[in-house]
C-alpha cells in the first residue's frame, strides 16, 4: 500500500450533497482517500480546490 497527495479541482455544485459527491467521485478514481480538505474556492471560475491524502495497492 502507497500514500500519495494529491490536488484536484471540482466544480462547484449546486447543493453540498452534490459537491460532496463529486469530490468523492474524484477522489476515488485516484486511489482510497485517507483525508482531505477543501483548500480555496474561485467563485468566479466556479471550481473548489481539494488536497487529500489517498492509498492505493501496489499490484
Amino acid at each position: 500500500m502507497t500514500t500519495h497527495f494529491i490536488t484536484a479541482e471540482i466544480d462547484l455544485e449546486e447543493t453540498p450533497t452534490e459537491l460532496l459527491q463529486a469530490i468523492e467521485t474524484e477522489l476515488n478514481k485516484q486511489g482510497e482517500p485517507l483525508r482531505w480538505a477543501i483548500t480555496s474556492v474561485d467563485v468566479a471560475q466556479q471550481k473548489a480546490t481539494v488536497e487529500a491524502v489517498v492509498t492505493t495497492v501496489e499490484s
